[in-house]
């Protein structure tokens, strides 16, 4: 009896769990009866789980177990544990001290392995780890028996010349230099920046041998350093010239019988909404009165998917680039110029192919009816962002009519999502002024979110949602489809704890008892900050306490909109996962059976994957152009806000932005201990306290251009 109560007590809780713990207490309860097998209705019942929405991700949750590896599939919806011995399989995430977490599902905490007993594993590389039988309190230990996965095997760095061998210093966390004989520098020179390939790394020596295989040019020029930060991420920096050469030969005119496909909607006003400096306009709104309170409403997206076809090199490109990266001074785009600024760009006064989403909307923006496929249509103006922005607040301009009826069409859904669950985070965005020459900042600016962004982000937002819904909303699982949804866990329960718990110190404070409240709590949150000295490190704090949306073919919703199935349908020119919805759209509009599901989710993976590296690449452009903007002024001192704390500095954000450490052990006045519930550092002693938010006065104290990294000497608190 006493059991059954402390499960349900425990389940009371679980319907707002996220996908990492649902993970875990289904493999506790695997762990629990290794022998015993399992399908979704029973763990659910086990669980005393019974919303529907946390039973599909227990259904999810088993797939990917099964996929990992943790679990076998015994008959179909059947799983049982797969059996393993005294070790685990992870991933390595490197600490500055030099030991390493293992990251692991099979286990509720990080595994520590010391420097001595990596056995040469790396930041990234999926290890199999044997665990040490004895076990320290809260901490598991293992060494390094087998790595199953090299996460990169090429690294960015620094060439250092001695007369007989050279050594290359690699940025980021690795942990090691690269000895390089003299034979294998390929011209590098003392100083230059290059990139290296381990050759051998035997069992016995502390560094592994490699050569270099490209130079990127001398330290500290600006070409050389954006290279460099491509490189580091392992994203390319110039297309290869067969892709270039097949880019070339697409021809801009449209063939006769293609138009005759299409619903032709050149008649319809049609117009793009972009930043001043775009030249890639892969959508565009049209609208026209249908009947009295009844508009028309068109978003339209450069149709990609025509021009790059399956098992072509542009394709293979495409697919391996995921995603155009976008660093501080420059685009590197996923399709060659060719497509992105020319053929497939929706400029203004030209034919265009695309793949649209039409919808009949009311005066209180309600869909009556909606309508997707190929269409042809003839871009009437194209508007900069402060353009659009300017009809909005004057009422005056070309199209106002137009621009004004979807400005009140897109307040009115935005106010709708948010009642229904959606979150709202507006985020500053860091701009530099850029030498063109030389590619130094001269200055920084900040750039907000404004009506004509958010009128924009709106349909994008419609568009996508309804296509996910089209094909997500089976009538069963026998008629479900593979498709490729954005999807975005629910935030870790621990992590909105301690998040509640600081805030309350500001007087502040979020609803946990559900999806919709946290969401509605949340939103009153950020409103009440806005103009405040603790806005930023709020905001900051409650974007770190929710999970990082990616791409599957296992939908679990997108908690952040609050949306039940949502897709990315909208930008095919900058992201690989729109040209698979459009693909998989058209095949299913054409009656074709489901796609197979595994290839999908690779591909989904792979997307994630690479997109998680440009946004790496896009901070450290940003973080490195900080550090060249701050490195003249050395010695000065400057008003900041603590906006990090770990167990070895203090993060300290500027008002322009730029964000640097104070270590730790430059606070020579105590020994401090690292309080992570709390976000704060304590004197052992003293009891001096270091907190989050906190406002403080810094001297920039060392520019490091080569670590990208401002070092801080505190002044004051």
């Amino acid at each position: 009896m006493a059991k059954k109560k402390n499960r349900k007590k425990k389940a009371k809780n679980l319907s707002n769990f996220n996908k990492k713990q649902l993970k875990k207490h289904i493999l506790d309860i695997f762990y629990g009866d290794p022998q015993k097998t399992y399908n979704y209705k029973q763990l659910a019942l086990f669980l005393g789980v019974k919303d529907m929405e946390t039973k599909k991700l227990i259904n999810v949750v088993l797939d990917e177990l099964a996929e990992n590896e943790n679990l076998e599939q015994i008959q179909r919806g059947k799983f049982k544990l797969k059996s393993r011995g005294g070790d685990i399989c992870g991933r390595v995430e490197l600490q500055p001290q030099g030991f390493a977490h293992i990251i692991s599902e099979e286990v509720d905490r990080p595994v520590l392995v010391s420097q001595r007993n990596l056995n040469h594993a790396m930041e990234g590389d999926k290890v199999r780890v044997y665990l040490y039988a004895r076990r320290k309190k809260h901490q598991l230990e293992g060494e390094v028996a087998e790595i199953v996965e090299r996460a990169k095997t090429t690294f960015v760095g620094t060439v250092e010349r001695s007369k007989n061998y050279a050594f290359l210093v690699p940025v980021g966390k690795v942990g090691f230099d690269l000895f390089i004989p003299t034979e294998k520098l390929n011209g590098a020179q003392d100083g230059q920046k290059a990139i290296g390939k381990i050759t051998e790394w035997p069992q016995k020596a502390k560094n592994p041998f490699g050569e270099i295989i490209e130079v990127l040019g001398d330290s500290g020029k600006n070409e050389t350093e954006m290279h460099a930060i491509l490189a580091e991420f392992n994203l390319p920096y110039r297309f290869p010239e067969n892709v270039l050469k097949a880019a070339e030969k697409i021809p801009l005119d449209i063939p006769q019988e293609e138009i005759e496909k299409r619903r032709d909607m050149r008649d319809v006003t049609t117009f793009t909404i972009d930043p001043e400096d775009a030249k890639d306009f892969d959508d565009a709104l049209s609208i026209r009165k249908i009947d009295k309170g009844v508009w028309e409403v068109g978003i339209h997206i450069a149709d990609v998917s025509y021009y790059v076809r399956p098992n072509t090199i542009l394709d293979d490109e495409a697919y391996s680039r995921a995603t155009s990266v976008y660093l501080v001074d420059r685009v590197v785009p996923m399709l060659p110029e060719r497509l992105s600024n020319g053929v497939c760009s929706l400029r203004p006064n030209e034919d265009k192919l695309c793949y649209s989403a039409v919808f009949h909307l009311n005066d209180e923006a309600e869909v009556l009816k909606q309508w997707f496929g190929r269409t042809l249509i003839h871009s009437n103006r194209r508007f900069t962002y402060e353009e659009a922005q300017d009809i909005i607040e004057t009422g005056e301009g070309d199209l106002k009519d137009e621009v004004l009826t979807l400005q009140d069409l897109a307040v009115k859904l935005r106010g709708k999502r948010f009642r229904e669950g959606s979150l709202a985070f507006d985020r500053i965005e860091v701009k530099f002024e850029i030498e063109e020459e030389t590619g130094k900042p001269l200055a920084v600016s900040f750039k907000e979110s404004k009506e004509s962004n958010k009128l924009i982000e709106e349909f994008m937002l419609l568009a996508n949602k309804k296509v996910a819904e089209f094909i997500g909303k089976a009538k069963n699982k026998k008629q479900a489809k593979t498709f490729v949804y954005r999807i975005h866990d629910r935030p870790d329960p621990e992590k909105l704890d301690n998040f509640n718990h600081f805030i309350n110190k500001f007087g502040y404070g979020i609803q946990t008892t559900s999806s919709r409240a946290i969401a509605r709590s949340m939103n009153s949150l950020m409103e009440n900050v806005k103009g405040k000295n603790e806005q930023n490190v709020i905001e900051t704090l409650a974007i770190r306490s929710m999970a990082k949306a990616e791409y599957s073919t296992r939908n679990i919703g997108h908690y952040g909109l609050g949306f039940e199935f949502y897709s990315h349908f909208t930008s095919p020119i900058r992201r690989y996962p729109d040209i698979m919805v459009h693909r998989l759209l058209e095949r299913y509009l054409e009656g074709g059976r489901s796609a197979n599901a595994q290839k999908y989710e690779d591909h989904c993976h792979h997307s994630s994957e690479m997109e998680s590296r440009a946004a790496l690449a896009e901070r450290s452009s940003i973080k490195y152009k900080q550090v060249e903007f701050m490195k003249d002024k050395v010695g000065q001192e400057f008003p900041g806000v603590i906006s990090g704390i770990t167990d070895w500095g203090i993060y300290v954000e500027l008002e322009n932005k730029c964000e640097g450490m104070v270590p730790i052990r430059e606070l020579d006045d105590d020994f401090y201990i690292f309080d992570e519930k709390n976000y704060c550092l304590v004197g052992k002693h003293s009891n001096k306290t270091y907190q989050l938010g906190e406002h403080v006065k810094v001297e920039i104290w060392r520019a490091n251009l080569e670590r990208k990294q401002l070092d801080f000497k505190l002044i004051e608190t």
